[in-house]
């Protein structure tokens, strides 16, 4: 029988429980503040850093002539960060600049950000992995055939997948993408957290991109987790991700349907939550 709590209420689902986070710690305050609601005792260890990008000069050169463009997509909160942050200190006019794109962000936390930079975002593809990216564009343009002859520009990190701009080439529009940031292995010390792993201190793990997978695996000194995570729930946001995952032996996950912290958060509790 599950037990109440000293207030009378049952307690919440991952009490007890506790959560690694590999995400920087500013871009994972939303996932924070659910696992904390939820009742989970969270750890922060990030094993990327977004960071910008070798060089401005693309970026530069890109924003001197955006009202070039018909369309401006961002694929991640960090691209829209980097891009607004420089466009401020490079452009006179702001955010006007951007008055004549179609400005699409790929995700709901992307779109967040990019109104919090003062602009609209005219589409927000709900689904944020690339395929349907590009469905939600070829629906607002009105099919393939009116997609030929746009000019596309694409912000986003120096390491990135091709499908969404290749499949745009494909279709015959103009595409330049453009690096706004990178993200870097962290100078830390995982020792401490290592031993949480061999002590079976931790519950669930999260990662957020293929760069958390290997950039952990690289911290841990291991090419195959599959033993340091046996006891640990990895909970993956998208496919790429998981399939990281994969590659590293571990075969214990969870990936929610949708791909935002919401989801990955409902995942976990229902994976290990108690009833």
């Amino acid at each position: 029988m599950k037990k109440i709590d000293s207030t009378g209420h049952y307690p919440p689902p991952l009490t007890g429980k506790t959560v690694l986070i590999t995400r920087p710690r500013a871009q994972s305050e939303e996932m924070t503040v659910q696992l904390e609601a939820l009742g989970a005792a969270v750890i922060h260890c990030p094993t990327i850093e977004v960071v910008p990008p070798g060089s401005w000069e693309a970026l530069d050169a890109s924003i001197a002539r955006v009202q070039e463009y018909d369309w401006i997509i961002f694929t991640s909160a960090n691209g829209a960060h980097f891009f607004f942050r420089r466009l401020s200190e490079t452009c006179g006019n702001g955010v006007q600049a951007l008055a004549a794109l179609v400005v699409c962000a790929i995700g709901p936390a992307t779109a967040r950000a990019v109104e919090a930079a003062g602009a609209h975002a005219h589409l927000t593809a709900s689904d944020s992995k690339a395929e349907g990216a590009l469905m939600a564009i070829i629906d607002h343009v009105g099919g393939e055939e009116k997609v030929r002859g746009l000019k596309f520009l694409i912000p986003r990190a120096r390491v990135a997948r091709e499908f969404l701009p290749a499949s745009l080439l494909g279709l015959g529009a103009h595409v330049d993408t453009v690096e706004t940031y990178q993200t870097v292995k962290p100078n830390v010390k995982p020792d401490s957290i290592i031993r949480l792993f061999r002590e079976n201190s931790i519950d669930a793990i999260t990662f957020t991109s293929s760069s958390t997978v290997s950039n952990f695996a690289d911290l841990a000194g291991l090419s195959d987790l599959s033993d340091l995570l046996a006891k640990t729930l990895v909970a993956c946001i998208g496919p790429v991700t998981a399939e990281t995952a994969a590659s590293h032996g571990l075969t214990r996950v969870t990936r929610p349907e949708s791909y935002n912290a919401t989801a990955l958060v409902e995942s976990i509790v229902q994976a290990i939550g108690k009833p």
